[in-house]
């Protein structure tokens, strides 16, 4: 990073789902600048309130970015129209609940609501790369062939032994996402998870984010969480297509008619 933005860009680019606390040499090394500058611009952040500082030296992301981060329109709108849908779904199948949008390559949690007994934490703002996550595979069967193509010509990170890093694979992996309509993965992240997504769409009916519930693997129900799933994607679809009106939080999961099992969820 060249100019004075860039390299405070570079700095909170640093942070990241597995890097959420960091020494001062971690963020001079993951952004690429010398000590001296990042110990500098490290210092200014805090004042400001974009990074804290803890007792031990280290660094992570404040307050004032939450602040911010609360402003964007189409993270705040969309979980505001969302949230009733999402809180339905957690309570019906006592599994983690996303709903994620695409940012560049990665996905993005715009909201989570995590089971009580998740092994692992989700949260706003965690970001993992496409063809590693139900919402992300959704996202991604969904998108525009130049952007589908460039992904799969791209390094493809595996996770455990059931991600899916072959683009051949891949690619027949999209293609029935588009046919039936929902993505089921099984272990993509954490291996004893089971993970059903569905698309959302905007009013002018482009597929705008995605919402997926993860369960055990051990007593899941694929086929009735991928009908669950699908009842409250067009369900929420039609919300956010009918503009402000109210959300009531009855409509939804509930109106799907489905038991949740007792199984609950780790992430992803």
């Amino acid at each position: 990073m060249t100019t004075a933005a860039g390299r405070v860009l570079a700095v909170l680019s640093a942070f990241g789902p597995r890097h959420r606390s960091l020494t001062l040499s971690d963020i001079a090394r993951r952004a690429g600048l010398t000590l001296p500058t990042a110990h500098r611009l490290a210092g200014e952040l805090v004042s400001w309130g974009g990074l804290e500082r803890d007792p031990a030296g280290r660094y992570s992301v404040g307050l004032r970015l939450l602040e911010l981060a609360a402003l964007a329109p189409r993270g705040l709108q969309l979980r505001e129209a969302a949230f009733p849908f999402l809180d339905d779904l957690h309570s019906l199948t006592r599994g983690n609940v996303h709903l994620a949008v695409r940012d560049g390559r990665e996905v993005v949690y715009v909201e989570t609501l995590r089971a009580r007994a998740a092994a692992t934490n989700s949260r706003v703002g965690d970001r993992w790369p496409m063809h590693a996550t139900g919402t992300g595979l959704v996202l991604l069967a969904h998108a525009e062939p130049a952007f589908q193509a460039e992904v799969l010509r791209s390094p493809l990170e595996r996770f455990t032994r059931y991600t899916i890093t072959d683009p051949g694979e891949l690619r027949r992996q999209l293609a029935f996402i588009r046919q039936s309509g929902v993505a089921v993965a099984r272990g993509t992240i954490t291996p004893d998870d089971l993970v059903v997504a569905a698309p959302v769409r905007d009013p002018s009916g482009r597929v705008a984010a995605a919402i997926s519930v993860v369960v055990q693997v051990a007593g899941a129900r694929p086929r009735e969480l991928a009908r669950l799933l699908t009842a409250t994607s067009r369900s929420l679809s039609k919300r956010l297509a009918s503009g402000p009106a109210r959300v009531m939080a009855s409509s939804g999961a509930r109106q799907a008619g489905w038991a949740a099992p007792a199984a609950c969820a780790a992430d992803r």
